[in-house]
This record gives C-alpha cells, sequence and structure tokens, in this order.
C-alpha cells in the first residue's frame, strides 16, 4: 500500500507543480516564462525521485510502468495498481488548481501548437518518451532508483525536453500528466497523441537498450 501511495502522492506534486507553473504563467501573462516552466518541471521530477525512489521507483507515469514491466523489471501484477495512482494523483492535483485558479482556461492542458499538426505532435512526443525512458531505464532497476544521480540525470531530460518541445506539444511524456487537466479544463484537443505516443517511445527505448547493453537492461528484447 505504501508504495501505491507514494505514486499517488508523487505524481500529484508532479503534476500539481509542474502543471501549475504552466497555469500561474497562464493567469499571469507569462511571469513565469517558458524556461521558468521547464525548470518547474525538471525541479520536481528530481524531487520526487529522490523522495519517493526507495520507496515505489518513482515511475509517476503510466508508460514508465508499462515499458519497465514490458522489461520484466516491474511485476504485471502491480501495474493495474501503479496507473490508478498515478492517474488519481495527476486528476487530484488538477482538481486542486482548478479551485486556486478558476480564470484558467487551460489548467497546463496538452496540446499542439497551432498549425502543427497532430501527428507530427504524435511524433515529438514519441521520440521525447523515447529518450527520457533511455535514460530511465538505464539508472533504474523498475522498483528502486540506482545511484545518487539518478533524479538528477532524470530530471534534467525532462528539463530538456520541456525547454525546446514545450512550445509545440507542451512536452507531456506521460498519459496521468494529460488525464488530470483534460478533466478539469475540458480540453481534449488531440489528446489521443499523449495518450498513445508515450506508451510506444517507452516501449521502444527498451527494445533498443538491449542493443546497447548485453546485461542488466531487459530480458526480453
Amino acid at each position: 500500500m505504501k508504495r501505491y501511495i507514494a505514486e499517488t502522492i508523487g505524481t500529484f506534486s508532479m503534476v500539481f507543480c509542474g502543471t501549475g507553473a504552466m497555469t500561474i504563467n497562464e493567469v499571469t501573462g507569462g511571469d513565469v516564462s517558458h524556461v521558468g516552466v521547464a525548470i518547474t518541471w525538471g525541479l520536481i521530477v528530481m524531487a520526487m525521485i529522490y523522495a519517493f525512489g526507495d520507496i515505489s521507483g518513482a515511475h509517476f507515469n503510466p508508460a514508465v510502468t508499462i515499458a519497465f514491466a514490458y522489461a520484466k523489471k516491474f511485476g504485471w501484477k502491480e501495474t493495474p495498481k501503479y496507473l490508478i495512482a498515478q492517474c488519481l494523483g495527476a486528476v487530484m492535483a488538477s482538481g486542486v488548481l482548478y479551485l486556486l485558479f478558476p480564470d484558467s482556461q487551460e489548467l497546463g492542458a496538452t496540446f499542439p501548437a497551432e498549425g502543427f499538426e497532430a501527428w507530427r505532435a504524435f511524433v515529438l512526443e514519441l521520440f521525447l518518451t523515447f529518450f527520457l525512458m533511455l535514460v530511465i531505464i538505464n539508472v533504474s532497476t523498475g522498483s528502486k532508483e540506482v545511484g545518487t544521480m539518478a533524479g538528477i540525470a532524470i530530471g534534467g531530460v525532462v528539463l530538456l525536453e520541456a525547454m525546446f518541445a514545450g512550445p509545440m506539444t507542451k512536452a507531456s511524456m506521460n498519459p496521468a500528466r494529460t488525464l488530470g487537466p483534460a478533466i478539469l479544463s475540458g480540453k481534449w484537443t488531440d489528446t489521443w497523441l499523449y495518450f498513445t505516443a508515450p506508451f510506444v517511445g517507452a516501449i521502444l527505448a527498451v527494445m533498443s537498450c538491449k542493443l546497447v547493453k548485453d546485461e542488466q537492461c531487459c530480458d526480453d528484447c
């Protein structure tokens, strides 16, 4: 039970701070700035990994959980409970932001930039998650983080990808992170790509792991 609570709290904190920065940036007319939003995402992910990495593995992302299960680094029986905990945490965070900022029209919702076709956004989100999962699977075991630099490495990748890809797709890389704002804001524009691309990208990262690592990567690549 402690692992599920950790996943719920960790995902809540991540979505609350990350989409909270986006929401505050929206309602203040850009006071946080795009760079500030990207840094917020990177820092909160890093902090939550250090807070809960040794308890639940600090997945906070359904795509990461599924990828770890596919790589046989995490039990399939535990997967549904993790997914529920993650989605619950994300929706709760968006609910609190909705109460705090009722004037917000987006609440950090994910959708492609104007003129950026959905299929292009799909490909971009796929590669973003691929790169993220490639780092995650090389610094963690699925149930626990490995080494003191894991949080910095993963948080750094999130910051990097949010920095350059955020203006085009909001750089979700996480179906739960997309779900919360979509439910509370009612913005479902092209959300299908955010519920599919991260899973594809994460699985591809696991499959590619065996190409560069002979041991301690995945058992079924």
